[in-house]
């Protein structure tokens, strides 16, 4: 934040990404603020995909899908999964959390980010997990 006298003034900014599936509602996939990036809830979509071709059909398989597409996010910005300090993550069925568990731990071996589970309210057919994320953004 920038201060004038008693004013403080936020700095905001929704980035461009070439590389991220397109969002499929009146969203940005992230927004840069004060220093933070905020990844919008991702979903098992390869960018290219359409919404329902959900890449892979096991939780693992979707966990990793939605991990790389904030990973993907984050290095448009210049930034890596390194930079990631809290994470929330949605299951539709909190039965998966142990197999969602071992995919996630391959992408944070050590020193994982904070995280969330929560249980998604939206079940479109084959949807098993939605993931979102803030980092800190990387210095340039």
């Amino acid at each position: 934040m920038e201060s004038t006298g008693n004013l403080r003034i936020a700095m905001k900014s929704v980035p461009s990404l070439r590389n991220a599936a397109q969002p499929l509602g009146p969203y940005s996939h992230a927004v840069v603020a004060n220093g933070l990036v905020f990844v919008s809830g991702q979903i098992p979509l390869n960018p290219g995909s359409q919404p329902g071709d959900w890449a892979g059909k096991t939780i693992a398989d979707q966990t990793r899908q939605c991990v790389r597409n904030i990973e993907t996010v984050l290095n448009e910005l210049g930034g890596t999964l390194k930079d990631v300090v809290k994470v929330t993550v949605y299951l539709t069925d909190p039965g998966d959390y142990k197999a969602m568990n071992e995919a996630y731990r391959e992408f944070f071996p050590s020193e994982p980010p904070a995280r969330s589970v929560a249980r998604l309210g939206a079940e479109p057919t084959g949807l098993l997990i939605s993931v979102d994320a803030i980092a800190v953004q990387p210095a340039h």
